[in-house]
């Protein structure tokens, strides 16, 4: 791989109600809908993909056991998405609410800086917002959190 190499990574999640997803995203977090494929004839087939800032997110109907929704799974996840923002996350968390997440962790400043909270979506798949409200230095993440912290930048 050479140094002029552009790599990125796009999580893809599914739902069992597609459309319904990326009108939630648009609404509760502010996705842009960037390109939506779709069987004509309304079968299962369909691939949306959004953008929010510089990063994306593809978006699938379930089509398999393995490629299905927390919703179809018991409400598991194998991952939370997060997003990282420069305004208020406070107001992103109403906003989140007032479109239908579930808030299971209101917004709360943690050891290393950031204000978060956490949520699921209509479907489950759980989403972390977070706003850098004071830069900390690891000394000071270490003294809060009583942890040893490595990596960090």
């Amino acid at each position: 791989m050479s140094e002029t190499d552009t790599q990125t990574l796009t999580p893809a999640l599914f739902y069992r109600d597609p459309k319904a997803a990326m009108s939630f995203l648009e609404r509760a977090f502010g996705f842009e809908t960037v390109m939506v494929i779709e069987d004509p004839d309304g079968g299962p087939s369909f691939h949306g993909e959004m953008r929010l800032g510089g990063s994306s997110v593809r978006i699938g109907a379930e089509w398999s056991a393995d490629h299905a929704s927390p919703a179809s799974l018991n409400g598991k996840n194998t991952q939370t998405l997060a997003i990282q923002v420069e305004t208020d996350v406070d107001a992103h968390c109403a906003q989140a609410r007032a479109a239908g997440a579930d808030i299971f962790a209101e917004p709360e400043t943690q050891f290393y800086g950031d204000r978060t909270y956490r949520c699921r979506d209509p479907e489950g798949h759980i989403w972390v917002v977070a706003q850098t409200v004071e830069v900390v230095t690891r000394e000071q993440a270490e003294a809060a959190s009583g942890l040893t912290i490595t990596g960090w930048s």
